[in-house]
């Protein structure tokens, strides 16, 4: 009959007490070299793994962060894990990555899970600009940071500012002559669709340029199955007063409106010229690399875990803070003269 594997048969074929694989495990430098070296042979004959979960719950948390984000099918959010994971990885932490696609219900019960599983923290892009579970998961213990979301001070967050983003991507189509452009993006209840529309009025106001020259395109998500139908919609326009450009809340979109225009042979940027916003990969390998605005997406990722980390390692010195990053335009073929 084969022996469980399981630590008090690693102890026995190792002729070692129960204390002495524990040091193995957990603090092996106070264990002799040969002794160690036995235990390993053993554990490795045996087939035995630990239970980590246990050993972790023993100690009141876990060594996984929760990252939870609006759209795990959008490379931004991609991105923005990879940057986590460096950082988490440094300091012997695991990130795993959990998809609200932007439904409250579902960011609850991710949350609800998470703070079971006595996660060692949460990085969030919440649904809503105030979601109640959040303030009270802190309130049981548990460390949050929202990410691509600026925070009040009772907490930590990593944002950039779309409103500076979205004026930045406005003012381009402006200096270029545009006076009739579409803004494609929604739904306009994400903080992040609504601040870029916010900059995009500031930047009309700025050069003097009546509102009414923009037409607001609203979606139902931000997805490249939207951006197509909404280039459908900015494509059937009548022709004197149709829009000469765009500006898309995020590349996805961009990248659809591109693909209608291709399918309908019309011009890019000839017939409509096209601004993106987050500057993925994807946004420069088009079939007409697109403009966009770049947003930090990697360094989004490795400053909120950084934050996380500080609050649980140092709770009486930490204070809480805002971290923002700036928006960069990326000028490409999709809006060249």
């Amino acid at each position: 009959m084969t022996e469980p594997a399981n630590i008090t048969n690693v102890a026995k074929r190792a002729g070692v007490s129960l204390g002495t694989v524990s040091n193995v495990l957990n603090r092996p430098e106070r264990v002799a070299p040969a002794t160690r070296e036995r235990v390993q042979r053993a554990i490795e004959e045996l087939g035995f793994v630990r239970n980590e979960a246990a050993r972790q719950l023993r100690a009141g948390r876990s060594r996984t962060i929760g990252l939870l984000v609006l759209d795990v099918g959008n490379p931004f959010f991609t991105d923005l894990a990879a940057g986590a994971e460096t950082a988490a990885a440094k300091a012997g932490l695991s990130v795993i990555l959990c998809n609200s696609g932007d439904n409250a219900d579902r960011e609850d019960h991710y949350l609800s899970l998470l703070q079971e599983q006595r996660a060692y923290g949460i990085l969030i892009t919440p649904v809503t600009a105030r979601n109640p579970r959040i303030a009270e998961i802190r309130r049981h213990g548990t460390a949050t940071v929202l990410v691509d979301r600026a925070s009040p001070r009772r907490q930590c967050s990593v944002s950039v500012e779309d409103v500076v983003g979205g004026e930045l991507a406005m003012a381009h189509l402006l200096d270029l002559g545009h006076r009739r452009i579409a803004f494609v993006g929604g739904p306009t209840k994400i903080n992040q669709v609504a601040e870029r529309l916010t900059g995009a009025r500031r930047a009309l106001r700025t050069a003097g340029v009546d509102e009414t020259a923009m037409t607001v395109v609203e979606t139902a998500g931000l997805n490249v199955a939207e951006g197509r139908l909404a280039g459908e919609r900015i494509a059937e326009m009548d022709t004197p007063g149709r829009p000469t450009a765009v500006f898309c809340a995020n590349d996805l979109l961009a990248l659809g409106v591109l693909q209608e225009m291709t399918r309908r042979r019309l011009s890019v940027p000839g017939d409509l010229a096209i601004v993106g916003y987050d500057d993925i990969d994807f946004a420069a390998a088009a079939a007409v690399p697109l403009t966009s605005v770049r947003q930090p997406r990697s360094q989004l990722g490795q400053a909120a875990t950084e934050l996380l980390i500080e609050e649980v390692e140092t709770p009486d010195a930490h204070q809480h803070r805002q971290v923002v990053f700036e928006p960069e335009l990326v000028v490409r073929e999709s809006t060249r003269r």
